[in-house]
């Protein structure tokens, strides 16, 4: 019962971010709100990434690997300008995590998750990080759309 809402809430808490990414067209990619130095395009990937890692290290999907370009540049390098690349990044990002969610018993939602990035949350805790992240950066994306250059 908690697996099936919890998955309820993280796609429908993604719904922004996806109807956001159906407006984005390519030459978007490299805007920017300044003095905000993220452009779209490294906030698409860093939101695919984020989610790659969730699936691996908080709800332990194995056999997942995870090169996480823009958890590891720590800014952006300006190279996310394939608008299809990251479209299809972030549709098997997507997918893994609800898969990794899927697998969850119900009693493993309030399983204690240690990561460097948010310390010791439980699963749902935990869940409740990955869905604000992702409306967070969406957030970002609809005003870069708005009025950024």
């Amino acid at each position: 019962m908690f697996t099936e809402q919890y998955l309820k809430l993280l796609v429908e808490g993604r719904t922004r971010f996806t109807k956001l990414l159906d407006q984005v067209q390519e030459n978007d990619l490299t805007r920017k709100l300044e003095p905000a130095p993220n452009s779209i395009g490294f906030l698409i990937r860093h939101i695919g990434d984020v989610e790659f890692l969730f699936a691996k290290n908080v709800f332990q999907l194995p056999d997942i690997k995870v090169h996480a370009s823009t958890v590891i540049a720590q800014k952006d390098t300006g190279e996310w300008t394939n608008l299809q690349a990251l479209k299809i990044y972030t549709s098997e990002s997507i997918a893994v995590l609800i898969k990794a969610v899927q697998l969850q018993q119900d009693s493993d939602w309030d399983t204690l998750v240690t990561t460097k990035e948010f310390g010791s949350k439980t699963k749902s805790e935990a869940l409740g990080c990955i869905v604000s992240h992702t409306a967070y950066h969406a957030g970002q994306i609809g005003m870069i759309l708005k009025h950024g250059n």
